[in-house]
């Protein structure tokens, strides 16, 4: 067990990445001092990053697991054996920022009732756009789908300030997570059954369902190389988009939602599919259908997951739900870029 100095553990899982930890480490650890501590959960790598950040890097702890069942499980089982106040799950291909820890660490201090924060999340590569997994704070419209403040489907915005401010999300990137451990723990973590995608999104509906906000935090950057845990555009990238969303909806759905909407992803679904035929994507085609294959062939799992998913509800938070159709306005008004859509209403601001 590590028993942190710290209140807050910044928690970094790796595998076989060593080369991250040389370029990332060293400023990691200059800005920890006197802030949290560093752990490594080394998920099963197969070279020798966890003697080569033992010897190189001595303050940080390091959480062994033996076997790797995926990124999900590889927090699920490091997390239980790290003691802290607060978890920052950290990906490895991530750069983080001066001042980067500071903002959230005072957001999640004032406001008992925010479970889970991240920051600004941009693109390594082209650092004056937005990053694909997470951008400005993750949002849900009513239909289930997933978008960004500074990303939207196939557009990365360029950061001109316009989302510097803090406000209540659906959800928070897994890539650079900040969230209470004691809540983390007691709503049953991370899914480790999801593997690598939209698990933070499944946590944090869980924590919605269970009466806490989700929040962005517009005064603290990190960067994001991106695509290291799963390319984006590859077949199994598409496979665990189709999957797990379906998965998301049946485990925190209502079932006054679900009965309809689950339906009608189905449906949607499908009509992807088609657009992938009469495109001549035939990769994609054959990831959607596995992906529905393994929803239906596993359904009672997740059934079972929903039951205990569902006897965690008490009063939930409603911020962070786009009440309109995100595909219906990026695709058919072309709205690409989240400053254009109608927020009135349900953006719901935070005083950092």
């Amino acid at each position: 067990m590590v028993v942190c100095r710290h209140d807050t553990a910044v928690v970094v899982l790796s595998y076989n990445g060593k080369e991250l930890h040389q370029l990332f480490f060293p400023e990691l650890i200059a800005q920890s001092q006197g802030r949290y501590d560093v752990v490594l959960i080394d998920n099963a790598s197969t070279d020798d990053t966890a003697a080569y950040v033992a010897q190189h890097f001595t303050e940080v702890h390091i959480v062994r697991i033996p076997v790797n069942h995926g990124f999900a499980h590889g927090y699920y089982e490091g997390l239980k054996q790290i003691q802290a106040k607060y978890y920052v799950l950290l990906s490895a291909d991530f750069e983080i920022t001066p001042n980067w820890f500071q903002p959230l660490h005072q957001l999640m201090e004032k406001h008992p009732d925010i479970a889970a924060c991240q920051p600004k999340i941009k693109y390594y590569k082209d650092k004056s756009k937005f990053e694909y997994a997470g951008a400005g704070g993750g949002f849900i419209d009513t239909w289930g789908y997933l978008f960004c403040r500074g990303r939207i489907f196939f557009t990365l915005e360029e950061d001109k300030g316009q989302y510097d401010n803090t406000l209540e999300v659906f959800w928070a990137s897994g890539g650079c997570m900040f969230v209470r451990a004691d809540l983390y723990h007691q709503l049953g973590g991370l899914d480790a059954e999801l593997y690598a995608h939209m698990e933070e999104v499944d946590l944090c509906w869980r924590m919605k369902n269970a009466g806490y906000r989700i929040a962005y935090c517009g005064s603290s950057t990190v960067y994001h190389i991106g695509g290291s845990v799963i390319s984006y555009g590859s077949p199994q990238k598409i496979f665990y988009n189709y999957r797990n969303s379906l998965i998301l909806l049946l485990k925190n759905l209502p079932a006054s939602r679900l009965i309809w909407l689950l339906p009608f992803r189905l449906i949607l679904d499908g009509v992807s599919g088609v657009r992938s035929i009469l495109g001549g994507n035939f990769k994609e085609v054959k990831a959607i259908l596995k992906a529905h294959w393994s929803f239906y062939r596993h359904f009672g799992l997740w059934y079972r997951k929903r039951k205990v998913s569902q006897s965690l509800i008490t009063t939930p938070s409603g911020g962070g739900i786009y009440p309109k159709s995100i595909i219906a306005e990026y695709f058919i008004r072309k709205k690409t870029e989240y400053h254009q859509l109608d927020t009135a209403g349900w953006e719901q601001k935070i005083e950092p």
